[in-house]
């Protein structure tokens, strides 16, 4: 899958599933989301053998755009935590791409190298809290920019007060926090694509999930908040239709920009 492609298939979802969940199988989930009509995951590093799971879910589901996320981009740090882990070590960047990753997501900054390495080739999202890192990682390369921890940064107004001065230019994708009560105030904010774990299923049900393997349910729940994006979206922006646009008509009617070289 190239760069295009699978930031169109995350654009048309508006949805990127945060799998951090080592008690559920990885292409079953991914199943699950297909059902529902999401069609990418990013595998989260802070899961047990991130990148086998990455691999098998690639090898497995070879038409789904699995990412890579909760990466460590800066080698110092990710060999001191490599050495006091050394039965489940961090993978580094080069690792989840040859591991097969479609895209790549961190909760922080990536470095210079890997935005020489690979911007333009396969698509970056890097974690961002202030809007000079959100214009310095776009301007390196990045596609989207993470917002991370949306909650704790202000949700909805964080956005929406921080958009004029990136110009609403850069596509945000805000990460931690997101849930039913506050994707209409994100995507009227003008977000167009939404980060989220499965704590935004409902504890109880997330629970009975995760006890009876019932993957039939977790699509039911993730077809839900599919449907809840595809609504909000539709009344943001009703000359869009998700499902079939491509990236240059999203950028033309929405003025982002998704840095394709």
């Amino acid at each position: 899958m190239d760069v295009k492609n699978v930031l169109q298939t995350i654009l048309r979802d508006g949805f990127i599933l945060v799998f951090n969940q080592d008690k559920l199988d990885i292409v079953k989930t991914a199943e699950a989301l297909i059902k529902a009509g999401v069609n990418n995951m990013e595998v989260t590093c802070r899961i047990s053998k991130p990148l086998e799971k990455l691999k098998r879910l690639r090898k497995e589901s070879p038409d789904f755009a699995a990412g890579a996320a909760s990466l460590v981009d800066f080698p110092g740090m990710l060999k001191i935590y490599n050495a006091g882990h050394p039965g489940d070590p961090l993978p580094s960047v080069t690792e989840v791409v040859d591991a097969g990753a479609c895209y790549l997501v961190s909760a922080v900054n990536f470095s210079d190298a890997s935005y020489a390495k690979f911007a333009g080739t396969i698509p970056m999202i890097p974690g961002c809290g202030t809007t000079t890192e959100i214009v310095s990682q776009f301007a390196k390369g990045a596609n989207l920019c993470k917002v991370f921890p949306a909650k704790q940064l202000g949700g909805p107004a964080f956005v929406k007060a921080i958009d004029p001065a990136i110009h609403k230019t850069i596509s945000l994708v805000p990460t931690g926090g997101t849930n039913a009560q506050n994707m209409g105030d994100y995507i009227e904010a003008g977000v167009l694509v939404l980060g989220g774990s499965f704590s935004m299923i409902d504890k109880p049900v997330m629970q009975q999930i995760i006890a009876e393997q019932d993957y039939d349910l977790l699509a039911e729940k993730l077809t839900g908040i599919k449907q809840m994006i595809d609504k909000l979206r539709s009344e943001k922006w009703p000359d869009i239709d998700f499902a079939a646009a491509n990236i240059k008509e999203i950028s033309r009617i929405t003025g982002r920009n998704f840095n394709l070289r």
